[in-house]
């Protein structure tokens, strides 16, 4: 199937669900393609990478989903609509800081760490709440919502990670705390998003079943 038809036949799967695109490694061409399929959030994992690509891709909104390293921090501001891979409070601080300086509020999401998995970079899970007392201080970011990235398992077996995020998810909309607006869950990719929708995502990022399998 083409990308044409890969991102018409997900955007119908997902009814209501949002898609985000994932384009590491693709080039400008392919996802142009799948904008003009429907496809309207795409999610680099390297700040670097979407820099040289933006001049040619045409009008979407720009999801950073990988690793933000502090060095970074000033150019994701300029470049992202939404940086989905908050994974420190200094990080969150530093994202304020900097936007403030521009005079922008900041989207962020807050990666959680829930297979408290030691290679992976994200909050702890019973951390979350505490966090995000931290939060209203800082005037130039707005938590919009969780992502997390489950231990690297079969689809079922993902299922009791996604769970517990929808449970986390659940308990932190029901606190109304100012400056905080948790309305987005994204989690699931190409292997389990099937699973990720049944359990609550409100966005999943898919790559790999749109593009094809990453060449590197």
């Amino acid at each position: 199937m083409t990308v044409e038809e890969n991102v018409k036949a997900i955007l119908k799967e997902l009814g209501n669900t949002k898609l985000v695109c994932v384009t590491k490694t693709v080039d400008v061409q392919k996802i142009n393609e799948a904008i003009k399929a429907g496809a309207t959030i795409i999610g680099e994992n390297k700040v670097q990478e979407y820099e040289e690509k933006r001049d040619d891709l045409l009008p979407c909104e720009k999801h950073l989903i990988g690793h933000l390293q502090s060095n970074k921090v000033k150019k994701a501001i300029q470049l992202f609509d939404v940086i989905q891979s908050v994974d420190s409070l200094k990080l969150i601080q530093d994202i304020d800081k900097k936007a403030r300086a521009v005079n922008k509020i900041q989207k962020v999401f807050l990666q959680v760490n829930i297979g408290n998995e030691s290679q992976k970079f994200g909050f702890a899970e019973n951390s979350i709440a505490q966090v995000l007392t931290e939060v209203p201080a800082l005037k130039n970011v707005h938590v919009r919502g969780l992502m997390c990235i489950p231990p690297f398992e079969s689809p079922e077996e993902t299922r009791s990670y996604f769970r517990r995020m929808k449970a986390l998810f659940d308990e932190l909309q029901q606190k109304n705390q100012e400056n905080i607006a948790i309305r987005e869950l994204s989690m699931g990719m190409s292997g389990d998003y099937k699973v990720a929708i049944e359990e609550g995502a409100t966005m999943v990022r898919i790559g790999s079943s749109i593009f094809g399998d990453r060449k590197y």
